[in-house]
């Protein structure tokens, strides 16, 4: 068996004028619970380290300062100098800024530590949800498309832990090409972290289904990828908004052994075999076995889906 003690801690809400010391003083709560029943892995949420400023129309100046220039920083180096103490690792989501010879890039980042305190890989959230553009009607923005540019590293996977290591964030969870690609890499268990608000203003009749379409892909991209996956969210009242709690840890079956009760800080623990993903890679979905992949190029050359009418019409209509 190879075994993770996997732990998955949720934080409450982020007041706008909560310092970065403050926030690092609850991860460490929360990794000293971890430490306590023996978790070899901490996942914590997406932009950990600050309220979730998208929901602010704002300009540079303001803007800035809710980004890390280097990881660890000041504010961090604690949280990396204790999870190093205990030989514990952690995903850490937050806002990254990255000054090149031309131009500022920003991007909605998570980072996966290893037991010694090293940083074992980087990715960049690729499916970037909200709007760019000032919308002032909305009860308050999400302005992820304005303020970040879309991952460029892909869905990488990591050698870590004993097993084979993946990270998303948040609205990745919901495309199935995100658990797709790092299966098809092998990964064995997946990280992400979340801020999702209970109220959607484009579609408001779907509110009350927020939980149920969060939890929906997960359950489906562990079993059909055969890889666990531990999501942590930032939850509560935050500036107003309220955010789904509901972190999670998903076995490869699909099923939920591991369930937040509270929309505040709060650890949630589970034991991981990754030798149970082989349960379902070698056999229900074998995907040397039964996949057949000259079927799926749509998938990759169609970025724009044939609407409804013109789906019935004959290949090559106008």
């Amino acid at each position: 068996m190879r075994v993770l003690e996997i732990g998955v801690a949720q934080l409450g809400p982020i007041d706008r004028s909560e310092s970065r010391r403050s926030v690092v003083a609850r991860l460490l709560a929360l990794l000293h619970r971890a430490a306590d029943r023996r978790c070899t892995v901490v996942v914590f949420p997406e932009l950990a380290l600050t309220t979730f400023f998208p929901r602010w129309f704002m300009g540079e100046g303001e803007l800035d300062a809710f980004y890390e220039n280097d990881m660890p920083n000041d504010a961090t180096r604690p949280l990396f100098a204790e999870a190093k103490r205990l030989e514990i690792s952690f995903y850490l989501g937050y806002a990254e800024r990255l000054h090149t010879q031309d131009r500022t890039r920003r991007f909605n980042t998570s980072i996966l530590v290893g037991p010694t305190g090293q940083i074992i890989g980087k990715y960049r959230k690729v499916h970037l949800p909200g709007h760019a553009d000032h919308e002032p009607s909305r009860p308050f923005q999400h302005l992820e498309k304005r303020y970040f540019e879309p991952g460029d590293l892909g869905f990488p996977v990591w050698d870590a832990l004993g097993g084979r290591m993946g990270m998303c964030l948040c609205n990745d969870r919901r495309w199935p090409e995100t658990w797709r690609v790092m299966g098809l890499k092998g990964a064995e268990l997946v990280m992400l972290g979340y801020n999702t608000p209970l109220h959607y203003p484009p579609v408001p009749q779907h509110d009350h289904l927020q939980s149920f379409h969060h939890l929906l892909p997960m359950q489906a991209a562990a079993y059909q990828n055969g890889l666990w996956i531990a999501a942590a969210a930032k939850a509560g009242v935050e500036e107003g908004c309220a955010l789904l709690g509901h972190s999670c840890i998903i076995a490869p079956t699909g099923e939920i052994v591991a369930l937040s009760s509270t929309l505040g800080d709060e650890l949630i623990t589970a034991t991981a075999d990754l030798d149970r993903c082989s349960e379902i890679r070698d056999h229900i979905f074998n995907f040397a076995l039964h996949r057949q992949p000259q079927h799926y190029g749509v998938i990759a050359e169609m970025p724009d889906p044939v609407s409804g009418s013109d789906s019935h019409k004959p290949s090559g209509s106008p």
